[in-house]
């Protein structure tokens, strides 16, 4: 699945390519809040519990803001800009073998948006930052806290859910460690910076074409939407029962 909107740099006329000093306008501002925030909900939530039994609370804050921030993301990839919607970053198995043979060779393709590798990188986290936060709303420390959601389930099935959002941190630590190698490897090596891209949302290089540039961000759009999120989050916390037996 793709969109020829985010397709390689070395497509459309020559009138249309910007010298290599111009930069388009590609990541939208909600994406870039997205992705730094996540950053630090993420960070949050893991530090958190390190710090003992009083900052429970805030390991729980730390975890909805992930899940709201998830939950934006994936409703983003149906209405937002061009480079942010799945349709035009998500491919078939095809377009990455070839994306993969080609990475090192001189016909190597290269993308405006999320390339296919990128594309498959962005999935992993969404999804696995989704089964995490959602054990986590049904999981317990084992000592005397637990999730909003503990009241729905049985001790048992609380336990198994707790070791799956402990198994889930260390698949998503070592999914960030391949991501951040990746970003280190492609700069060193393409000499093409992607973090400077995602602060700024603009990107350089002659073979950017002007219709790669997206026209603006739809703020308004992507705050309604995050704001829809976290109602949807808080309702379904604020309904659930409470818990028949606690730990403590």
């Amino acid at each position: 699945m793709h969109n020829d909107d985010n397709m390689k740099f070395s497509s459309g006329s020559r009138a249309d390519r910007p010298a290599a000093s111009d930069s388009r306008l590609i990541w939208d501002l909600p994406l870039r809040l997205f992705h730094w925030l996540l950053v630090i909900a993420v960070a949050g939530a893991w530090i958190t519990p390190k710090l003992g039994p009083a900052a429970w609370r805030w390991h729980l804050w730390f975890g909805y803001a992930a899940l709201v921030l998830v939950m934006f993301r994936i409703a983003w990839g149906f209405a937002g800009p061009k480079h942010a919607r799945f349709a035009g970053f998500l491919r078939g198995p095809a377009t990455v073998a070839a994306y993969v043979r080609g990475l090192f060779g001189a016909h190597e393709v290269r993308y405006a948006g999320h390339n296919p590798l990128g594309a498959l990188m962005v999935m992993a986290f969404l999804l696995l930052l989704l089964a995490q936060g959602v054990a986590g709303l049904f999981a317990n420390d084992e000592v005397m806290s637990t999730g909003p959601l503990y009241g729905y389930v049985d001790d048992a099935t609380s336990d198994e859910l707790s070791r799956l959002h402990r198994r889930l941190t260390d698949v998503l630590w070592i999914a960030v460690a391949v991501h951040l190698a990746a970003i280190l490897l492609y700069g060193w090596l393409k000499r093409d910076d992607l973090t400077v891209p995602m602060i700024t949302g603009r990107k350089r290089g002659a073979g950017l074409r002007a219709d790669d540039e997206i026209a603006g961000s739809r703020p308004w759009l992507a705050l309604m939407i995050a704001g829809l999120c976290a109602v949807l989050l808080y309702l379904v916390i604020a309904t659930a029962p409470e818990p028949s037996i606690y730990l403590f």
